[in-house]
This record gives structure tokens, C-alpha cells and sequence, in this order.
């Protein structure tokens, strides 16, 4: 069995020694650290920067997780035992320097930069500033000068005006329904009546002579309205239309006054009232209709979409209309007309092919292709009588066949022109009919307001034509 070398005796005695000596100088360390500390607190002057600097190299070997080296001990001879060595520069030549106090400023022209460095802050701040404020200045100014303003042409034009329209337009209406009614039996009642809407010099009989009968069946403000220039911006002639129980149909100027232009209250007639001839007639362009018809799609609509299609939508039947609908239909094709017409027969239909379906003979349409037909349907009305009818219908083509998008009343005609031109009109043309024309001549006063058709400032007309059939003179 092997022996073991024989142990090495360790002297205990060196070890602790040794020990309490690296503790000793870690603790004579620390207290010349916090002695500089004190001392640079209380003098702050350049002579405590030697054991500052002793005091920072001990806390330097602390902070590094170091443990302080023991300093070699001189002889008791030497008479250098606990001095501290004297920072040098780091030139090494052993120049002593000062170590300002930790976190303070640069004494001497350290001190004049930091000084100049918030000076030219403070000072380029300001600039920017200033700067700024100039710019947002110029910009503002120039936006407020750029001021939207409309030309006299775009008033007369959109018939803009600050005088209340509607409001005159109505009081219009409600003189004219009591100057057109007259009976000898009410003739009290009607003097009444029309002083609550005149002015103290206005005819009181609204030029009723007092004898025969008449009544009003409806009155609408035609939407003309011409200068009252005695009264400025708060007055107006209002063109009146109405029509008498006995089929004629006549317009009135009447001339309003309204105190408050913003409310639209302290309304006046201001003035006897006039009879003036309805808006001239005119003849429509020709539209040159060159839409290609497809006739075979017209045929398939005909006869298998529509009869079905229609028949659901006249009587408002919705589980009826999904069968003939598309999905995203508009409402006007999935509401219908509630059985107020009914029976309906498809009379005419043409599809119009959209530009590029045709391929030589036949028409191709890709899937959720859109085409408009022109449909004709003749109608029964609840007393029975028939009635045609006209519709653009939108068609959508699917995979599973043809459905139903939209659907619009009215269908143009072609031709143009005027459905009256071979019959002769006594004096002049027939005022019955209606039609406003394309550009008519206008005046405008400050406010905005144009003349309307009839005045003297139209287009000629044609002279002398008798009033409309039973007429009265006012």
C-alpha cells in the first residue's frame, strides 16, 4: 500500500498577520477618501485635490470589485511610513495637477463657455421663433385676401339673392288663391280676406267688378321673380301660376313686400296684381337615336323576364320579385307600386347592346355585364281603364340567366320636334301647355333677382293672341 507524502506545515501565524494588515490599509483607504471629501467640501480650493486624488484611486480599486493592495511598509528608520504618493499629470514628470470637486464646474474659462453656450441657445430659440411667426403671418394674410366672390353673371346665373323666395312665393300663393275666388254671395268675407294681405292703397276687390262666379283649383309660385326697385332689396314681383275651375290656366305678377329679409317675417302685396301669358312653347332637338337593338335579347326578355317580373313588382309582392332580382338591386326595383296599376302587358321591349358586344351578327355579353332595355307596359288602373306606360330597365347577365338591377320611369323620344306643329293655334301659339325655356333672357338687380318669362325683356312673342279660353279680365 503506497504512503503519502508527509503534509507541509503552514505557519497560521504569517497567514492572519497578513490578513489584518490588507484590511488595515483597506480601512486607512476608505478614511483618506472621505477626509479629501470633507476637505474639498469646506475649501473647494485647489489644495485638496492631492487626497481627492488618493481618496478616487482607492474607490477606484473598491468599484472594480479589487480588493486594495497592501502599500509596501518603509523601515521604521525611513520616517516615510503612511505618506500617500502625489498625483502626477499624464505626462508622467511627476507635475502636480488639481482634480476639480466631482459633479462642479471648470474654475476659470470653463465656466465663460457654459455662460456663452446658453446665451447662443436662448438667442437661436428666439430667432426661430420669431421666424415662425412671420411665416404664419404671411401665410394668413395671403390666405384671408383670397376670398371666393361670384361675378354678376354666376348670380343672375343660379339666381342667388338675399330676399326670402320661398317665403314671398308662399304668401304669392295664399293672395292669389283669394283674388281668383269671387262669388256675389261672399263678397264681404273676400274683402276681408284679401285686407289681411294688402297694403291700404291695393284694390280691395283684387279688380273684381262683382259679378259671375270663379274658384280656384290650384296655385303654385312658378319660380320667376323680377326687381321691385321702389323697394330695394325687401321687395320682389312674384310670377304665380293657377289654375281655375275652369281648366284655364293662368299667372299672376304680384308684388311682395318683406320687412325682415333674415326670418322672412313682415310680409306685404304692396301693389295690384297683373295677368301675364304663360311661358312660350318651343320645339324639341332630334336625338339621332343610333343604339344598336338587340333583338334576340329583346325577344328573351320579353317573353320569359318581364311578364313575370312586372306582375310581381305591380302588386308589391317581395317573395315574387326575388325570383327576377339581383342581389344588390336598387329599392325602386324591389319595392313596386302596391297594386295601385295592375294586369301589366309587355308591349315593347328593346335591349340596347352596350358599345363592343357585337361580334358580326350576334351580341356577346360577359358575365355581370349591365344592359339597359327599353320596356312599354300597358297597365290597368283601379277604375279599369288601360294605361301605357314607359321604363329603363337595368339587366344584369349571370350564369343563371338574366336579372333585374334597376329600374327607371320615362323613356326619351327620338324624334324631337313639336306634336303640335300641323295643328293651327288661333293667334298664336296654345298657352295650356308648359315647357321652361333653355336660356331665357334676365335682368337682375343688386340682390340677384332675374326677370321672369313674359316681361319685356323676353324674346319677342307673337302679338295680339287671345287669352286662354275663359278668362277673365282683372
Amino acid at each position: 500500500m503506497p504512503t503519502l507524502p508527509p503534509r507541509r506545515s503552514q505557519k497560521s501565524g504569517s497567514g492572519k498577520k497578513e490578513q489584518r494588515e490588507r484590511a488595515k490599509a483597506a480601512r486607512k483607504a476608505e478614511y483618506e477618501r472621505k477626509k479629501a471629501a470633507r476637505e474639498q467640501k469646506k475649501s473647494g480650493s485647489a489644495g485638496g485635490g492631492r487626497p481627492a486624488a488618493a481618496g478616487a484611486a482607492a474607490g477606484g480599486e473598491l468599484s472594480s470589485g479589487r480588493a486594495p493592495q497592501a502599500r509596501p511598509q518603509a523601515s521604521p528608520g525611513s520616517g516615510t511610513a503612511g505618506q500617500q504618493p502625489r498625483p502626477v499629470s499624464a505626462a508622467g514628470k511627476g507635475v502636480p495637477f488639481d482634480v476639480p470637486k466631482a459633479g462642479g464646474r471648470i474654475p476659470a474659462s470653463g465656466r465663460r463657455t457654459h455662460i456663452g453656450l446658453r446665451a447662443t441657445v436662448l438667442v437661436s430659440t428666439c430667432l426661430l421663433a420669431l421666424g415662425s411667426c412671420g411665416v404664419m403671418g404671411m401665410v394668413v394674410g395671403k390666405s384671408g385676401k383670397q376670398v371666393a366672390e361670384l361675378s354678376t353673371k354666376d348670380v343672375r346665373r343660379y339666381r342667388l339673392t338675399d330676399f326670402p323666395t320661398a317665403e314671398a312665393g308662399t304668401f304669392a300663393e295664399r293672395y292669389a288663391v283669394q283674388c281668383l275666388t269671387y262669388s256675389p254671395e261672399t263678397v264681404d268675407e273676400r274683402r276681408d280676406a284679401l285686407a289681411e294681405f294688402a297694403s291700404s292703397g291695393v284694390d280691395p276687390d283684387c279688380g273684381w267688378s262683382g259679378t259671375g262666379k270663379q274658384k280656384v283649383v290650384s296655385v303654385t309660385w312658378d319660380g320667376t321673380v323680377e326687381p321691385l326697385r321702389e323697394f330695394g332689396a325687401h321687395g320682389r314681383y312674384m310670377g304665380v301660376q293657377a289654375r281655375l275651375d275652369s281648366g284655364v290656366v293662368t299667372v299672376l305678377s304680384i308684388p311682395v313686400y318683406v320687412k325682415d329679409l333674415e326670418t322672412g317675417q313682415g310680409l306685404r302685396i304692396v301693389g295690384n296684381v297683373g295677368e301675364m301669358p304663360l311661358p312660350t312653347e318651343g320645339k324639341a332637338p332630334v336625338l339621332g337615336d343610333e343604339a344598336e337593338i338587340d333583338d334576340e335579347l329583346s325577344t328573351q326578355l320579353q317573353e320569359k323576364v318581364f311578364p313575370g317580373f312586372f306582375e310581381a313588382w305591380g302588386e308589391s309582392d317581395a317573395t315574387a320579385m326575388t325570383r327576377f332580382t339581383t342581389p344588390d338591386a336598387s329599392t325602386s326595383a324591389t319595392s313596386g307600386l302596391a297594386g295601385a296599376l295592375e294586369k301589366p302587358q309587355i308591349t315593347t321591349v328593346e335591349a340596347v347592346a352596350p358599345v363592343g358586344a357585337k361580334d358580326g351578327n350576334t351580341y356577346t355579353y360577359r358575365t355581370d355585364q349591365p344592359v339597359q332595355a327599353r320596356v312599354e307596359v300597358a297597365w290597368t288602373d283601379a277604375h279599369g281603364a288601360k294605361l301605357s306606360r314607359s321604363y329603363r330597365v337595368t339587366v344584369v347577365n349571370t350564369e343563371q340567366g338574366w336579372f333585374i338591377k334597376d329600374i327607371r320611369g320615362g323613356v326619351l323620344d327620338p324624334e324631337g320636334g313639336s306634336a303640335d306643329a300641323d295643328i293651327p293655334a288661333p293667334g298664336g301659339a296654345d298657352q295650356g301647355t308648359l315647357e321652361p325655356t333653355e336660356d331665357p333672357t334676365e335682368t337682375s338687380d343688386p340682390a340677384g333677382s332675374s326677370t321672369p318669362p313674359g316681361s319685356k325683356n323676353d324674346a319677342p312673342r307673337k302679338k295680339d293672341g287671345p287669352r286662354n279660353k275663359g278668362d277673365k279680365k282683372s
